[in-house]
């Protein structure tokens, strides 16, 4: 029975070539889609698969409200899990941020990623451990080192108990452990050297400087322990501070329009696709991203699915006789429906190993594109794949083996089904679905591309053109006496040598980065409103090399030695929440220094242009020197004529003269900044690459559709030219009722383009609004789609010798 079936398909494949190429490779791409989606979400979704802890570590973060969630805590808060907290079984403070320091052992020198935690970090994060206790391998005078970075620096030799150079300190390697990638926290090295900064702080309720990882005993108490920590924070912090300026708590909210402090406690677990900030070392995933891949993915694999239902059920109308003849031999109704579903499985496998390649193939691109290293393997992915495999028989093949099982034998047998309306209402619809989810891929393709294009092309409110960031280091440490002078001292010089340099036209510095933020964040208050500020310490020439402008009253300068000590500018965001139309020379009080507004900054964008513009305070770095150790760049101007040879003298000077232990880093602000959007800029391409994927599906179903459909109507066209019907008058006939589904599909379409689009530009606190002129564009280029696929093959109808299917009758 088998054979006599191959030999049946082999046969139709051989006269149907066009069916079959087009059917494989319609399913060819709708897999491929998914399979690649499939690779990216099992990817994401392994991110602290492997630790044990998983369910019971949680993440403590501050929300200050207004927006503000911070993933750092006071250091006092410690101390209190270990008295008032029986649900919680340890606690482990960090800095939840990579040093890229220098290690050095002889003479050898490698930089790594350095993570800074308390002795317990291992409980919480176990690592495999290869040599060493995890328990006991973190002191002030020790470290630990993942075993990829053992191999950069010790080669063969064993690691342990071997000293080494770091920061200025000798430590000593008492661990190596087996790094795991996919993990939130992914070090090449740990330290202890948090200990004498958490007892420095162990008084400062108002000091928010260190991430905080606590282990429930039972994961299911997490709401009672996140109730507690509110109000042990809203003790030591909102009382204290009403109760200072002889105010109840309640009426020091209302004074400041405050809600008070709320705690957000965040699972391990979720941490990497839901996380509300990007709290861990490890950038978080793109939830929302990954959901739309896997959606459009689907949505491709529906339309190739459809499209292969389409025309199975349309081709078989040549295989009406033969299902009869195979009737009046016996073969029963199941017989005929195994028969069909055995040669979908056979059109499903290879369409599965095609799309294997295209995979192969393209996976080097799409790993580029996700910045990934997916590979095509894992036993998760081989059942992934037996059950796509499953799914698409099912859809793709019983539908139209169900169809063509049920044919009248007598019927067929005279000749009569090619007139019979039997499963043509179900092709149109089809066909109807078909054109909606092009009209969906069109019209969206259009929308993301115009949102993409505004971000572009924004007024930033600065220009950082010709502008190089460079990374920066204080020379001296907090250690050291006069350390905040002699910092200052040495940022003047550099900036003055730079600026004798051929090309350099001007050089400034601020401590904050264009994409990026400031370092730092703090309150201020002004009459009764309590204002989070971004911190944007800065030189005097910083806003005008940036051509940032101001807005009303005017900028540092040191022409006034008040600059240096009492003044201070805000944005207009700022200002807007200050409630003063009359700002400037008013006085704030920000952290118990009594600054006065001596000009209203323009608004610009220090995050990406998708991103609400904070409010900011800014001030010179000898106002408030402190800010002297957030410097982590300078900004340098430099002129576009032989700007190779300028960055080469710039290197040059900076290894000689500033830094010649890092490699010398540089970016151009314009381009660092557009990697802020990066990821809607591929998304954009992502979604312009699918458009064209599945407006080539749905044109290869209607073309082999309306082929057979006109093939069908033959005689009807011969009759036609017979009796005198023109050319024109023929096309008109045989396309129209395309031209009548094509309209209905994207009138099935246009809600949930709307809606969906709408949700996807939710995201953007700067955003187009969705106009009719995509829906028109998408509208006009459906319909002349279809009309080139359809008027070509009815062309070449209206061309055939009429004496062919009219000789007989």
């Amino acid at each position: 029975m088998l054979n006599n079936w191959l030999h049946i398909f082999y046969y139709h494949i051989k006269n149907n070539k066009l069916f079959t190429i087009l059917n494989i490779l319609g399913l060819s791409i709708g897999i491929a889609a998914l399979v690649f989606s499939l690779l990216y979400y099992n990817d994401e979704k392994s991110y602290d698969a492997w630790n044990p802890e998983k369910e019971k570590v949680f993440e403590v973060l501050q929300d200050l409200g207004g927006g503000n969630i911070w993933a750092n805590n006071p250091a006092p808060l410690g101390a209190y899990f270990e008295t008032q907290f029986q649900e919680v079984e340890s606690y482990c403070y960090f800095n939840n941020w990579y040093y890229n320091e220098i290690i050095k052992y002889k003479d050898k020198k490698e930089i790594l990623k350095f993570v800074d935690a308390q002795k317990n970090f291992f409980d919480f994060f176990p690592f495999e451990f290869l040599q060493g206790d995890p328990k006991a391998c973190l002191s002030e005078s020790s470290m630990a080192i993942s075993d990829v970075a053992a191999q950069r620096i010790f080669g063969d030799q064993n690691p342990i108990n071997r000293e080494v150079e770091y920061s200025g300190r000798k430590l000593v390697v008492k661990g190596v452990y087996k790094l795991n990638t996919k993990s939130s926290i992914a070090p090449e090295a740990v330290t202890n050297l948090l200990e004498s900064k958490l007892k420095n702080n162990k008084d400062h309720w108002g000091n928010y400087n260190f991430g905080l990882l606590i282990k429930l005993k039972d994961p299911n108490t997490a709401p009672e322990v996140r109730t507690k920590i509110e109000k042990v924070m809203y003790e030591n912090t909102l009382v204290k501070w009403a109760k200072e300026e002889g105010l109840t708590p309640e009426e020091w909210l209302k004074k400041y329009d405050e809600e008070g402090n709320k705690v957000i406690l965040e699972a391990l677990q979720t941490a990497h696709l839901h996380s509300v900030i990007d709290s861990y070392p490890e950038s978080k995933g793109n939830y929302q991203f990954l959901m739309i891949m896997l959606g459009l993915s689907v949505l491709i694999l529906v339309l190739s699915i459809v499209n292969y239902v389409n025309l199975a059920t349309a081709n078989t109308i040549k295989r009406a006789k033969e299902v009869g003849v195979r009737k009046i031999l016996g073969a029963t109704k199941n017989n005929i429906i195994y028969q069909f579903v055995f040669e979908t499985v056979i059109f499903v496998l290879f369409s599965i190993l095609f799309a294997l390649v295209i995979v192969e193939l393209a996976l080097p691109y799409y790993n580029d594109f996700l910045g990934k290293s997916l590979e095509l393997n894992g036993s998760l992915f081989f059942i992934q794949l037996i059950l796509i495999f499953f799914a698409v028989v099912v859809f793709a093949g019983i539908f139209p083996a169900l169809y063509v099982s049920n044919f009248e034998t007598l019927k067929v047998l005279k000749g009569n089904f090619s007139r019979s309306k039997r499963g043509i209402w179900l092709r149109n619809a089809m066909l109807i679905v078909q054109f909606a989810i092009a009209s969906f891929f069109i019209v969206g393709s259009y929308i993301v591309y115009q949102q993409v294009h505004y971000m572009a092309t924004k007024d930033l409110g600065f220009s950082g053109e010709q502008v190089i960031r460079i990374s920066y280091r204080n020379k001296y440490g907090h250690n050291e006496e006069g350390y905040m002078k002699k910092n200052f001292s040495r940022f003047e010089m550099i900036k003055q040598e730079l600026g004798k340099i051929k090309g350099v036209r001007e050089v400034a510095s601020g401590a904050f980065n264009f994409g990026g933020g400031a370092t730092s964040s703090s309150s201020f208050i002004y009459n009764n409103v309590n204002i989070q500020g971004q911190n944007m310490a800065i030189d005097f020439d910083m806003l005008p090399m940036m051509n940032i402008k101001i807005k009303e009253g005017r900028n540092l300068s040191s022409k006034y030695a008040s600059d240096t000590i009492s003044s201070m500018l805000v944005n207009e965001t700022a200002a807007k929440m200050m409630k003063d139309s009359a700002l400037v020379g008013k006085e704030v009080n920000w952290n118990d220094h009594k600054l006065k507004v001596v000009g209203i900054v323009k608004d610009f964008h220090i995050y990406g242009p998708q991103a609400e513009i904070p409010p900011m305070a800014f001030f010179h770095f000898k106002t408030i020197d402190w800010m002297l150790s957030n410097l982590s760049q300078m900004y340098v101007k430099v002129d576009p004529e032989n700007l190779e040879q300028t960055l080469s003298e710039i290197e040059k000077f900076w290894v000689q003269n500033v830094d010649n232990e890092y490699p010398f880093d540089y970016d151009f602000v314009d381009k660092n900044y557009a990697r802020t959007y990066e990821q809607y800029v591929k998304q954009k391409n992502l979604f312009s690459l699918l458009n064209l994927v599945v407006i080539l599906i749905a044109l290869f179903g209607l073309f082999a559709l309306a082929a057979f459909s006109i093939e069908r109507r033959m005689k009807e066209i011969a009759i036609r030219k017979t009796l005198g019907a023109e050319t024109g008058s023929l096309l008109k006939e045989l396309s129209k009722q395309y031209i009548v589904f094509g309209i209905a599909g994207f009138a099935l379409a246009i809600l949930p383009t709307y809606y969906f689009l709408e949700k996807w530009l939710e995201n953007f606190a700067f955003r187009i609004s969705i106009s009719i002129m995509p829906f028109v564009i998408g509208f006009i280029a459906l319909l002349v789609l279809t009309l080139v696929v359809v008027l070509s093959r009815a062309y070449q109808a209206t061309k055939v010798d009429v004496l062919k299917y009219l000789k007989y009758e």
